[in-house]
């Protein structure tokens, strides 16, 4: 047994400086570029999670690419699904279409029906004005939004005086603006 303890204390030796001289270097090496290693490993790490994301994109757009390449029936699928929708949207259209050419209709017909009223008003010497808008007041309970005409409020007080006009250049302000001269410019 003691020939075994002999070289194990002698291996120690050698040992403890190489750990040394490694936590010396390894040490110097931390405190100098410490702060750069740890900002450098993190921006790899944040690289690689990046293009591996991407390459694993890439990777399922060309398995898609292949697996629709192969199977027919699955593009014949898509484009049958693709031309439902299509038609499906082209029919909603053409109902709005429908739906507006009526209510086109419907004002023409109001308008029409209101020019025969006017005209009729008109032969028996009456106002047609006032007689051609009780009739469509008493048609429709609620005010429609195409046949309202706007009350003009008389009790607001006007923001300038009846005189101001801003286009004639009087009236307020030291500013007065004149044109520039005409001719050919003299500069030179």
């Amino acid at each position: 047994m003691e020939r075994e303890e002999e070289p194990l204390s002698a291996r120690p030796a050698l040992e403890t400086e190489g750990l040394r001289f490694l936590h010396v270097t390894v040490g110097s090496l931390l405190a100098t570029y410490g702060w750069y290693i740890v900002f450098s490993c993190l921006l790899l790490y944040v690289v690689f999670q990046k293009l591996s994301a991407r390459l694993r994109a890439l990777r399922q757009r060309q398995l898609d690419r292949a697996a629709a390449a192969v199977e027919p029936d699955v593009v014949v699928k898509r484009q049958e699904a693709l031309a439902a929708a299509r038609l499906k949207m082209q029919e909603e259209l053409n109902a709005q279409v429908e739906k507006h050419k009526e209510k086109l209709k419907q004002l023409e017909e109001e308008k029409r029906r209101q020019k025969i009223e006017m005209w009729d008003s008109m032969q028996e010497g009456k106002s047609y004005k006032g007689n051609a808008k009780k009739p469509q007041g008493e048609d429709s309970p609620g005010p429609s939004t195409s046949s309202v005409i706007p009350k003009r409020k008389s009790d607001r007080k006007p923001l300038r005086g009846g005189g101001y006009n801003p286009l004639s250049g009087e009236g307020g302000g030291t500013c007065s603006w004149r044109p520039g001269r005409r001719g050919p410019s003299s500069g030179g």
